[in-house]
């Protein structure tokens, strides 16, 4: 007679979701995930329950639910009345509260990671700030909430003629390459480990391409916008290092038959490697490779229409952003914000008091996936990607954010997919952050 099968009853901070439909890939499948609180990990639950005869302490029963990795938003400016680029009259005291306060309600959203962005400045508001918004993820303590991947500082060093809402008085040419950004960012703030983790410039900008190529050799990412750059400058910033396009279609060169500006990048011949770069500044047989580029999903930034040539052009490289504003989920009204400018908030809309441009969007990145599926045509899984698998590739954290492969980071999202007048709508019903439920 075979001896009994002995599991370990004690307390493993183990949890098993089952009756759920896990994103992995373009799919959805039916099947068990397996977590630990301890380790803030995803688990192979087969070797746990049959090599080491371990059971949960846990189970959630999600009833048919989807179960997505954590969202990865890689532009946010700010959320819940909080400016990454203001420090506040508590001087930086309250700023650290103030991103405090963010971190606590975005999770909320389904947001587990995130670039706080920092739009153009003054070189001591970055001074000043950057040491809050490094990455924040060390202690892997689930009660801080949404985690800080490093700073997104967008700008200074930016287009003149394509500034957006950024104020001309403070953008700067990065004339001297690395060192002009080290004397506005902090020489310190350059250097490993630093809190930032992308730069957005303008690749044809003096300077630029020796900058982005110093960017790199440091370990921070480059990303182009806010810029006049034809298709052969692009070509050249994508040589040089850069690996994204920040907000695709907005502040920048718009497509052009016989010059495709920017996004012509998105209509090379092979994702990975594809045109050969035209500059002389350049080895002739070096190629640039397709960049991953930011979409505002929000009806407001761009036409649906332009989302799905974007998305058809380049599906691996599209990553939903919010550019979210601290005016999200305030009421209508107008705002002091930075530079003394003012914000006007109409609804979902803002725009700045001086010249009517639009100011970045008061949308969620659930909202985003929402749209971008219902005007594209996307499946729920392919949706999802775009804020979970495909930033965390850009990111350099393939593997360990946005997955629910084994070894993964146990940041998960619960959602339902409910029907609403506009198609299918995604809900957020519970926010795990390390293997922790800290939402719903």
């Amino acid at each position: 007679m075979p001896s009994a099968i002995h599991i370990n009853v004690q307390a493993s901070g183990i949890t098993k979701f089952t009756n759920c439909l896990l994103v992995k890939g373009n799919e959805l499948i039916k099947e068990d995930l397996w977590i630990s609180s301890v380790t803030g990990k995803i688990l192979n639950g087969q070797q746990l329950l049959y090599g080491h005869r371990t059971a949960p302490d846990n189970i959630v029963d999600l009833k048919g639910r989807i179960l997505s990795p954590g969202f990865i938003d890689v532009q946010l400016n700010g959320a819940y009345g909080f400016d990454f680029s203001v420090i506040p009259d508590e001087g930086e005291a309250g700023y650290g509260k103030g991103v405090q306060r963010v971190n606590k309600g975005l999770i909320t959203t389904g947001v587990t990671s995130y670039l706080p962005t920092l739009t153009s400045q003054r070189s001591e508001v970055y001074h000043k700030a950057l040491p809050y918004l490094a990455p924040s993820g060390v202690s892997r303590n689930p009660s801080t909430g949404s985690e800080s991947l490093g700073a997104h500082c967008e700008g200074p060093f930016l287009s003149p003629t394509k500034n957006g809402i950024h104020n001309t008085s403070v953008l700067l040419s990065p004339t001297h390459g690395l060192s002009s950004l080290s004397a506005c960012y902090g020489s310190s703030n350059l250097q490993s480990p630093s809190p930032i983790k992308m730069i957005t410039l303008a690749p044809e900008l003096p300077g630029a391409l020796p900058a982005i190529s110093a960017l790199k050799d440091v370990g921070i990412l480059s990303s182009m916008g806010h810029s006049e750059a034809t298709y052969e400058e692009a070509q050249e910033g994508i040589v040089a290092g850069a690996t994204m396009i920040t907000h695709l279609f907005n502040a920048m060169r718009p497509l052009h038959h016989r010059n495709p500006g920017m996004f012509g990048l998105l209509g090379t011949n092979s994702p990975a490697q594809s045109t050969k770069a035209t500059s002389a500044s350049h080895n002739n047989n070096t190629v640039a490779a397709k960049p991953y580029f930011g979409i505002i999903a929000d009806g407001i930034h761009l036409h649906p229409t332009s989302i799905s040539i974007a998305y058809t052009a380049h599906p691996s490289g599209l990553i939903l952003v919010t550019d979210a504003m601290p005016l999200t989920g305030m009421p209508d009204g107008v705002y002091e914000w930075t530079n003394g400018s003012r914000i006007v908030k109409k609804g979902a809309l803002l725009t700045l008091e001086e010249n009517g441009k639009i100011a970045g969007s008061s949308i969620s990145l659930i909202e985003c996936v929402t749209n971008f599926m219902n005007w594209t045509g996307a499946g729920v899984a392919e949706a999802l990607r775009s804020v979970t698998e495909t930033p965390a590739r850009m990111l350099g954290y393939e593997g360990m954010k946005g997955t629910l492969a084994e070894g993964g980071d146990a940041d998960l999202v619960v959602l339902d997919a409910v029907e609403a007048r506009e198609g299918k709508k995604l809900v957020v019903e519970q926010v795990w952050k390390f293997g922790v439920k800290v939402f719903g």
